[in-house]
């Protein structure tokens, strides 16, 4: 049983991608946030559509796109959501506050793109 165990806690370590479940971005990556205006409700704020971003973390497990899947377009298909720092100053460049403040949020990947 002990060999079991440890023989799982091995295996449980590696990840194999299923086909395009593989994340597009990594932690680090300069992305842009879509600029769309698409009908119905989506979670991406008005506000940060365009704006550049930094990945600060990829989010596991993937997950359907409730997006396309609330209208009933998704099939199932998964991809990954990503933990985005976006600088205040790029939101309002107004803001006086610190350069380091930034606003943190969980944008799904089809709305990222690589700058």
């Amino acid at each position: 049983m002990k060999q079991l165990a440890s023989l799982s806690a091995a295996t449980t370590n590696a990840i194999t991608w299923a086909d395009r479940e593989a994340p597009l971005f990594s932690v680090g990556d300069r992305v842009r946030i879509s600029c769309r205006v698409p009908i119905g409700h989506y979670r991406v704020p008005t506000y940060l559509r365009g704006k550049e971003a930094v990945i600060e973390r990829i989010i596991e497990p993937t997950a359907v796109d409730n997006e396309e899947e609330g209208y009933g377009r998704n099939a199932g298909r998964r991809r990954h959501y990503y933990r985005i720092a976006v600088s205040m100053r790029a939101l309002w460049p107004e803001y006086l506050g610190s350069a380091q403040d930034g606003l943190r949020i969980e944008v799904f990947e089809t709305w990222l793109q690589k700058v």
